[in-house]
């Protein structure tokens, strides 16, 4: 097939990659005209995916038109906080029939929706897909076996992006359940913001496994809340993210994380930062949506307060410590 990524980010590079390496064409359309350059010249994104030689058929362009012009497969990876603008600027040039692929994860600032919910109200005459799960792009850009879930309402769109994605060391798995697998791909980055935290004060695996755990049941409940299956969040897109995602050497929001508990402000711990933590604008959003549904998380509520409101970290976790005691299974 003819493909588009919109967004050159380490992940949307390592995408464009894989599908040219699955025999598509791409034409992978960077913001960065450094980026476009050094593809252009060397096949590479020195800039955000350094050291990966990329496939011939990935094409970079800064032109969105040239980007989706006859594209029947269309990825958008750009950051949450700016996919609805992104997607706006070249919603004129998609092609009706084309299937779009959300591979961003978050929850909107202002709508509080989900990204195929952005994408929805931008293109609505579209079949969507949200692509989520435990992957880090360096090591799928290196080939190393990774798992992921494409879910949509519609069958043939999910199948189509599975068989546009899936090789020997990437395998997809299609799912219906559009709520629950992306809220586990948003969640589990205020979670690892959360555990990369209390790794920077020094606190051991008995901390982390506590909050990893306890996150995993708050973001179930605000699932259930707005209509997703728990199982999901068992599954790869749920508890298969947040464990690399708060584990993993890779996590930005996990190195961001650490900053904070090592008493560095957010301001500074963001300071320079060439890639975007996701989970910084994801608390945000969770503790909104949490009080729009009258779920109570408190994982998301103390680092919403030690990002945002300056509480110190040993305080939050002293909080979360001193609840109320309750039985661990929501009655």
């Amino acid at each position: 097939m003819q493909c588009a990524v919109i967004g050159a980010g380490a992940w949307g590079t390592a995408l464009a990659d894989l599908l040219a390496r699955n025999g598509h064409a791409v034409r992978l359309w960077a913001r960065e005209e450094d980026v476009v350059q050094t593809i252009a010249a060397r096949q590479e994104n020195a800039r955000f995916l350094p050291g990966t030689t990329l496939s011939a058929g990935v094409t970079a362009t800064g032109d969105m038109q040239q980007a989706l012009s006859g594209a029947e497969l269309v990825l958008y990876v750009p950051p949450s906080h700016v996919l609805r603008a992104v997607v706006r600027q070249g919603a004129r040039f998609i092609r009706r029939s084309a299937t779009v692929v959300v591979a961003s994860k978050g929850i909107e600032r202002e709508s509080l929706g989900l990204m195929t919910d952005v994408i929805g109200a931008e293109l609505p005459a579209h079949a969507i897909v949200a692509l989520s799960g435990p992957s880090f792009a360096a090591e799928v850009a290196a080939r190393q076996p990774t798992a992921v879930v494409a879910a949509s309402v519609g069958r043939e769109a999910a199948a189509l992006a599975q068989s546009a994605l899936s090789n020997n060391h990437f395998r997809v798995y299609t799912h219906d359940d559009v709520i629950g697998v992306e809220l586990g791909g948003a969640l589990k980055n205020v979670m690892a913001v959360a555990t990369g935290i209390a790794e920077g004060m020094g606190l051991g695996f008995n901390t982390r496994a506590a909050l990893i755990t306890r996150g995993l049941a708050e973001m179930s409940r605000l699932g259930m809340a707005l209509g997703a299956s728990p199982v999901t969040f068992a599954g790869l897109a749920g508890m298969g993210d947040l464990v690399l995602t708060c584990t993993g050497a890779l996590s930005r929001n996990r190195a961001l994380g650490m900053e904070i508990g090592k008493g560095t402000s957010l301001e500074a711990a963001l300071a320079g930062k060439e890639t975007v933590a996701e989970g910084v604008v994801t608390t945000h959003s969770a503790r909104d949506l949490a009080a729009r549904q009258g779920v109570e998380m408190p994982i998301v509520t103390a680092v919403a307060r030690v990002l945002f409101e300056n509480q110190p970290a040993r305080d939050a976790i002293s909080a979360l410590m001193g609840r109320d005691l309750r039985p661990e299974q929501d009655a």
